[in-house]
């Protein structure tokens, strides 16, 4: 049995208020490999090591807090995706985290790339990622941006309204091109997910819902223009998911649309698009599908109802982003302050917070956390990592198990923190984002370097 520690104050912290999915850990610190990139160990010193480097240097040099990036594990996810999806197009989803370094490792990679901003195209094509392998996305893409991605060549469009169907329409006649398209289908799934991230039910911003008939009105602009080349249709049903469900549902009702299209025009799609969204495991209780899994159970669904249907099987496409970059990024942190609450668990505050990973305060996001510059055989409290921020919902990790000797000074290392967590990244309580620091057998440098009290100030105009 788990011998209980006592507080400061007296109370129980290895208890305390738990939620049912947190179990006392056999062995504190272990390193859970489904949660950690594929580089990360504990060194005989227990000092982890990500990359090749230790941690307790690279905050020596670098300081903290401190996105770290795991090159080789990146890398290996996406090739794993590219093996798994061999008979698929696969678009890195860039909001998930875009660098220029980022940009040049998917490109190395043969991987295409997914952009829903001017800004992230702009960082794309700086890095030098071919415009045709590029993929343009956004609800509400400004005239500038179209301009500027049907200038450089952008390879596809996915159409998110009537606007914007006139407004590339317009672009199309003006260059003499024929812009290649993508109808994008809200197609009516509530996905098992937070509901800020949950992007195919009928009430949202994003698509044509086809209960109501505007994809089929979408597509059928896009066809009486005849300037536009309508590739296919596009579904995303939302993020960080775990089953297969929400996609079948998704699948066979915007399949139903594709067979629709061509017994009214004559015209049998080429591409058909299915999104991303895949989830990994942020905590040990997590358990997502693999990529060959996720593959091989899409095809049979894809397959299946166009038989049924009786059409072809398009060529289908994918846009997976947290499930290569998530388990790739690392946060570390410094210990500031302990405070120790009676009977319910330790409020241990780091020097970052929800500046550099909003996600759990918008989408009640759960990390895990360790000791990770030290040994230690103290008995396990239960811990509540806290920011630095002046907000009540600034909370890092909800709850996990930290020793009960963890002190001032300590560094700790928050695992599954490569997507959303930089792209979100803010300057609440005028605080620097963090610098993101690529390591790579045994190597270190600074891909995003640390924001200064001078980079906000440049901006503040008298």
């Amino acid at each position: 049995m788990t011998a209980v520690r006592q507080s400061d104050t007296g109370g129980d912290l290895t208890g305390g208020t738990r939620p049912d999915w947190l179990e006392v850990p056999a062995e504190l610190g272990k390193l859970d490999p489904e949660l950690w990139p594929r580089t990360a160990r504990r060194r005989d010193d227990d000092v982890l090591e990500i990359g090749g480097v230790a941690v307790t240097d690279l905050a020596a040099e670098y300081g903290t807090p401190a996105y770290l990036f795991d090159e080789a594990d990146f890398r290996s996810r996406c090739a794993e995706f590219r093996t798994a999806f061999h008979d698929f197009d696969i678009y890195y989803a860039g909001k998930a985290f875009l660098c220029r370094t980022v940009a040049r490792l998917v490109a190395e990679e043969g991987l295409n790339l997914d952009v829903c901003t001017g800004g992230e195209l702009k960082v794309a094509l700086t890095a030098g990622f071919p415009a045709e392998r590029i993929v343009m996305h956004g609800n509400n893409k400004s005239d500038d941006e179209l301009a500027h991605a049907v200038a450089h060549g952008v390879g596809r469009y996915v159409v998110d309204s009537f606007d914007e169907i006139d407004r590339l329409t317009a672009l199309g006649r003006e260059h003499g091109i024929r812009p290649q398209v993508l109808v994008r289908v809200s197609v009516g799934v509530k996905a098992d997910t937070h509901a800020n991230i949950s992007t195919a039910h009928d009430d949202q911003k994003f698509g044509f819902p086809l209960a109501d008939g505007d994809a089929a009105e979408a597509v059928r602009r896009v066809l009486r223009e005849g300037v536009l080349d309508l590739l296919g249709l596009h579904i995303h049903i939302g993020s960080q998911i775990f089953g297969i469900d929400g996609f079948r549902a998704g699948t066979e009702r915007v399949l139903g649309l594709h067979a629709a299209i061509r017994e009214e025009y004559g015209v049998e799609l080429p591409e058909l698009s299915l999104g991303g969204g895949f989830g990994i495991a942020y905590v040990s209780a997590h358990n997502p599908l693999r990529p060959v899994e996720i593959a091989t159970r899409l095809r049979e669904i894809v397959a299946s109802q166009c038989s049924e249907l009786g059409i072809r099987v398009p060529r289908l496409a994918i846009e997976p982003g947290r499930a290569i970059v998530g388990a790739a990024g690392v946060t570390l942190y410094r210990v500031g302050t302990i405070k120790h609450l009676r009977g319910r668990r330790a409020y241990v505050s780091v020097d970052g917070g929800m500046s550099d990973n909003i996600r759990p305060a918008l989408y009640d996001g759960v990390y895990s956390t360790v000791l990770a510059d030290r040994a230690s055989t103290a008995e396990p409290m239960l811990s509540r990592v806290v920011g630095r921020h002046c907000d009540a919902g600034d909370i890092v990790v909800r709850d996990d198990y930290l020793p009960a000797d963890v002190h001032i000074g300590d560094l700790l290392a928050v695992p599954g923190t490569g997507a959303y967590c930089r792209s979100l990244s803010n300057n609440f309580n005028h605080v620097p984002r963090p610098p993101v620091i690529a390591v790579h057998e045994g190597q270190a440098r600074v891909i995003i370097r640390r924001e200064t009290d001078e980079d906000m100030l440049r901006l503040d105009v008298e």
